[in-house]
């Protein structure tokens, strides 16, 4: 090895030495590496309608987002904070909140947008008995025959109201697609509201729940009941 290259090798390990990590001189990370840092990258790189603490579409729930029976629900869990989970999503609707099952009556969502988020769920999974219990208690409870054929026969929702075009797409497209587009979020949200909002799902996901399991078995109608919902072509 001559002379000349011994010198430069030693002077490059020098340099090595000299330089080393914030890490290796004091024990510590620099301030901009740590998990705190990491946190702050990752939801840097979130989209804009998530929020950083739920990483989702919902802020931490607060009592203006919640009717009398959800701030109760609410005060009585001082200890809650919204993290991400299902948690922070169920406290719009807990598991012992009465949502109207199975008669729609006293809905906290209203009889008549119980009944359609029923028949949009049923219709979704083609569930018969479902369908036939429903549309006649939508009727009497105030949901027109017009709107619930847009649900039974997959038609277009122009020409209904603002509210029901916007729910009734927003069924069918987060069972369908299993996603909802931030827009069509956003004008749920402005249109019902958080609480309503998940409430509306709920009622939905539990009439998928049965409606599935009914299905598996074959479920027929009792003689007296007319089979109301069509096959889709």
């Amino acid at each position: 090895m001559s002379i000349r290259f011994s010198l430069v090798l030693l002077a490059a390990l020098a340099v090595a030495a000299h330089a080393q990590s914030p890490l290796e001189e004091t024990g510590r990370e620099p301030p901009d590496a740590g998990p705190a840092n990491h946190i702050r990258l990752a939801q840097a790189a979130l989209p804009p309608d998530i929020h950083p603490q739920t990483l989702s579409r919902l802020p931490p729930v607060t009592p203006a987002d919640l009717d009398e029976e959800g701030q109760r629900y609410l005060a009585e869990r001082p200890d809650f904070v919204a993290r991400p989970g299902p948690p922070h999503v169920t406290i719009y609707a807990p598991r012992d909140r009465y949502l109207g099952i199975p008669s729609g009556e006293g809905s906290p969502v209203g009889a008549r947008y119980f009944q359609l988020a029923v028949l949009v769920a049923a219709r979704e999974i083609d569930q018969q008995y479902e369908w036939s219990a429903h549309e006649p208690a939508g009727l009497r409870q105030g949901l027109e025959q017009s709107v619930i054929d847009v649900v039974k026969y997959d038609r277009d929702v122009s020409g209904l109201s603002d509210r029901d075009a916007t729910f009734i797409t927003f069924g069918r497209t987060l069972l369908r697609e299993n996603a909802i587009s931030s827009e069509l979020w956003q004008r749920m949200v402005d249109l019902y509201g958080y609480q309503h909002t998940i409430q509306l799902m709920a009622i939905m996901g539990e009439y998928i729940r049965v409606g599935i399991m009914m299905n598996a078995v074959d479920q027929h109608l009792p003689p007296d009941r007319e089979a109301l919902l069509p096959p889709l072509d």
